[in-house]
Formats: structure tokens, sequence, C-alpha cells
């Protein structure tokens, strides 16, 4: 499985570790990203999905459905 969220399409970020020299040496920053056992009221069932916390946080606010059609995303598949 890929390692980006599957609501937000958030991924990793390139960038730079800075020493304390200032040498620079390449590096990932990693979106954090939760398993997360989400109920869909509409499907009356729970689905499984790889979020990013800031997913999780707007979830809270806009709810699985609009995000998940926003997404483009059929939760018939989780």
């Amino acid at each position: 499985m890929a390692r980006h969220c599957q609501l937000t399409g958030k991924k990793a970020n390139n960038a730079f570790s800075i020493s304390h020299s200032h040498r620079r040496t390449k590096r990932l920053q990693e979106a954090n990203l939760q398993e997360k056992r989400v109920w869909w009221p509409q499907g009356k069932r729970w689905v499984k999905l790889r979020l990013s916390t800031k997913a999780i946080k707007t979830l809270q606010t806009k709810g699985l459905e609009a995000m998940a059609k926003e997404a483009g995303l059929n939760l018939n598949k989780f």
C-alpha cells in the first residue's frame, strides 16, 4: 500500500536534513498516517482507511461521505 492519505492524497515531502556544521543531506518528511476505522452511516458498517491526522480532524467536521466524494473514493471497496 502506498504511503499517502486515502482521503486527502497527502504524501511525503522532499527536504534537507541540516547538521550543526550546516551540511545538507536529502531526506523525506513523511505524512503522519494512521490506520483508522471510521463508521460509515450510509453503508451501516465500519470502513478501515489510512488517513493523515489532518484528515482525521477534518473528517469530524465535514463527515466521511463528503470527504470521500471530494476525493473520488468509492467506500464500498473498503
